[in-house]
């Protein structure tokens, strides 16, 4: 990286311009996932689905022990390949195809980037309210256009000082909540939300915890993974990835189930994130508010980097450190008009329990295509837009477009992210729809994984192998391909 801005994109990067260590994307995914994002979507397994506390733990754990392996193994290709993860999908989709899973991925990102500034600026303004003043108006954007751009120092600047950063404010992170658990712990009551046991409530519960964990960082996996040097050990590389995203994420929601058995009164709804302090002393207060806002620019600065690749990847010929700035003005945008917006926590909820539609075939569709390809891709094919070994017809691979809008349709089908109740769906609970298991990604899984599967069996590149291609032979020293 040349500059204190990284002007790479989604170019390969060289071998001469490789660093860091395996166990670096711990503290990127415990900086990103220890949030008070985590501990409320624990919350909302009880409050939300009508879980028992009990019945909630088990959720955690069986939906993260899916969920984050997935990031894991999305996060394997980085290094052998030198590029992000959605470029990387132009050998199951093609070269043009892939544009269409960028703008997904992109739109996704926004989405959470958004949501995360929102709460940023709830957080800022709760503050500011403690000490005598509510921003309104003029002064009310100005604090919005103030955090947004704080929030984008660290995606502007690139991937060296953000795998930095991380690696010092994630104990800072997991030290305040301890402390939080400190104080919340001694006050958890599970018999105080003793619900029978319900296998539709249970399959909704789970299909939560892994779309709102480990499925939705997954596209994310080899775009922090891609400055290791090849000769990275695999093992090493998933175990690190995961496991900085699943510990955060059973604890905190562990911690955010027992918050939702603690007795608050009706004015205060422990799904919102930012209603953590009605259980807290009053001393504890601002801290919160500071730790929340912090917290969430940390991950959103994560988010802010990732969307700037894969906009590239959906054809966007602009600078990487360019599209973090549009990002942002979008984001400071979407802010200013949804802070009105009293519904904007149940729109959020379900904008994250729709994206199983989308990322369950994707994923499913990336994973199987690495294992028919023993993990070797052709690295030239990869970097060519306008033809190469995986460009299919017009630039699109047919199996694998096939294969995902097939999955996509069964997953629509079978779901229900609380707005959308698939007619297939329903059918397990046609008096009451609203009660129906959300299936799509169970059934997004199998169905795009089976028909990839065999539509693909035939693929002439499947032979190929990355070892036999030199990265640095593609890209030389240069960082602005796509920069």
């Amino acid at each position: 990286m040349s500059g204190p801005v990284e002007q790479r994109g989604i170019d390969l990067v060289p071998p001469q311009n490789r660093y860091g260590r395996p166990r670096d994307l711990f503290f990127l995914w415990a900086g990103t996932t220890t949030n008070i994002f985590t501990v409320s979507y624990g919350a909302l397994l009880v409050l939300g689905f009508g879980l028992s506390f009990g019945q909630a733990i088990t959720a955690i754990i069986i939906g993260n022990l899916l969920a984050y392996p997935l990031l894991g193994l999305t996060s394997l290709q980085g290094p052998t390949t030198g590029t992000t993860t959605m470029t990387i999908s132009r050998a199951s989709l093609g070269p043009n195809g892939a544009r269409i899973n960028g703008v997904l991925s992109w739109l996704m990102l926004i989405g959470f980037e958004a949501g995360g500034l929102i709460l940023v600026y709830y957080s800022t303004s709760s503050l500011l309210g403690i000490g005598g003043f509510t921003p309104e108006g003029v002064t009310q954007f100005a604090l919005i256009v103030g955090l947004g751009l704080i929030q984008m120092l660290l995606p502007l600047f690139g991937h060296r000082l953000m795998m930095a950063a991380q690696k010092y404010i994630t104990p800072i992170f997991a030290i305040s909540f301890v402390v939080l658990a400190f104080l919340i712990v001694p006050q958890i009551n599970p018999a105080a939300v003793e619900q029978p046991f319900s296998i539709m409530s249970m399959v909704s519960a789970i299909a939560l915890v892994v779309v709102s964990g480990g499925l939705s960082w997954a596209p994310s996996g080899a775009n922090f993974s891609r400055y290791l040097p090849a000769d990275s050990k695999p093992g090493q590389v998933a175990i690190w990835a995961a496991l900085g995203g699943f510990i955060p994420y059973v604890l905190l929601q562990s911690l955010g189930a027992g918050m939702a058995t603690i007795a608050v009164g009706e004015a205060f709804d422990l799904t919102n994130p930012l209603a953590v302090p009605a259980v807290l002393p009053p001393v504890f207060s601002v801290p919160f508010f500071v730790l929340t806002a912090i917290g969430l620019m940390v991950q959103n600065s994560t988010n802010l980097y990732s969307s700037s690749l894969n906009l590239q990847t959906a054809g966007i010929p602009a600078p990487r450190w360019l599209i973090v700035i549009t990002d942002t003005i979008a984001c400071i945008v979407i802010t200013s008009i949804a802070v009105s917006q009293s519904s904007f926590y149940e729109l959020l909820n379900a904008f994250v329990a729709s994206l199983g539609i989308w990322l369950a075939p994707w994923v499913t569709i990336y994973l199987i295509d690495w294992i028919m390809r023993k993990g070797r891709y052709s690295l030239v094919g990869l970097a060519d837009e306008s033809g190469g070994v995986y460009w299919g017809a017009g630039g699109v691979r047919v199996p694998g477009i096939v294969s995902l809008v097939v999955g996509m349709t069964a997953a629509a089908l079978f779901a229900n992210s609380g707005y959308f109740v698939g007619p297939l769906a329903a059918l397990f609970s046609p008096e009451i729809p609203a009660y129906a298991p959300d299936l799509s990604i169970i059934v997004g899984m199998i169905v795009s994984g089976v028909l990839y599967a065999l539509l693909n069996r035939s693929d002439t590149s499947l032979k190929l192998s990355s070892l036999d291609e030199s990265t640095s032979g593609l890209t030389g020293d240069k960082e602005n391909t796509h920069a």
